[in-house]
C-alpha cells in the first residue's frame, strides 16, 4: 500500500470543516433540540466523535500488524443504538470537546500510521476512507434548511 498520509489528513480535515460549518452559528439550545429526525445535533456530534474515536483506535490496531476491532455485521446499528442511549444526556459542552478531541485522535493516528496502517481493505465496516461525517453534515444542512436556520 502506498503511503497516502497527506491525502487521508487533508480528506479527514475537509470533513470536519464541512461538518463545521453546517452547525456553525447555531445556539446550544438549538443544538441540543432533538428535532432532527429524532436526534439533535449534539447528538449527530456526539455520534461522529464516537466513531472518530474507534477509527483512530482501529488506525493504531491495523499499523500495528493486528485485526479492526470492529467487524460489525449489521453495520453498526446495535452499537449506535446503545451508544445514542448511553451518550444522548452528555451536554453540548462535551460534545464539542468530544468532536475535538477525537478528530485530534484521528489525525494523530493518521500521523503514524505504517503502510500496513494505509491498506483500507483491513478495515471492514470501519472504513479507512468513509464518508460517515458526511452523511451526517448532510442531515444537519438539510434540517436546517428546513427549519430556515
Amino acid at each position: 500500500m502506498p503511503d497516502d498520509r497527506g491525502s487521508l489528513l487533508r480528506h479527514y480535515r475537509e470533513m470536519r470543516a464541512e461538518f463545521l460549518a453546517a452547525v456553525e452559528g447555531l445556539d446550544d439550545a438549538a443544538l441540543a433540540e432533538p428535532s432532527l429526525d429524532g436526534w439533535s445535533v449534539k447528538d449527530h456530534m456526539l455520534h461522529v466523535a464516537f466513531w472518530d474515536g474507534l477509527r483512530a483506535e482501529d488506525m493504531r490496531r491495523i499499523s500495528a500488524g493486528h485485526d479492526t476491532a470492529w467487524k460489525l455485521e449489521d453495520g453498526g446499528d446495535d452499537l449506535n443504538a446503545i451508544v445514542y442511549d448511553r451518550r444522548r444526556r452528555l451536554s453540548v459542552a462535551q460534545a464539542r470537546w468530544e468532536l475535538v478531541s477525537t478528530h485530534e485522535a484521528v489525525l494523530s493516528a493518521i500521523e503514524q500510521m505504517t503502510a500496513r496502517g494505509f491498506d483500507g481493505s483491513l478495515y471492514g465496516e470501519m472504513n479507512l476512507r468513509g464518508e460517515h461525517e458526511a452523511v451526517h453534515t448532510d442531515w444537519i444542512r438539510r434540517w436546517r434548511n428546513e427549519r430556515g436556520l
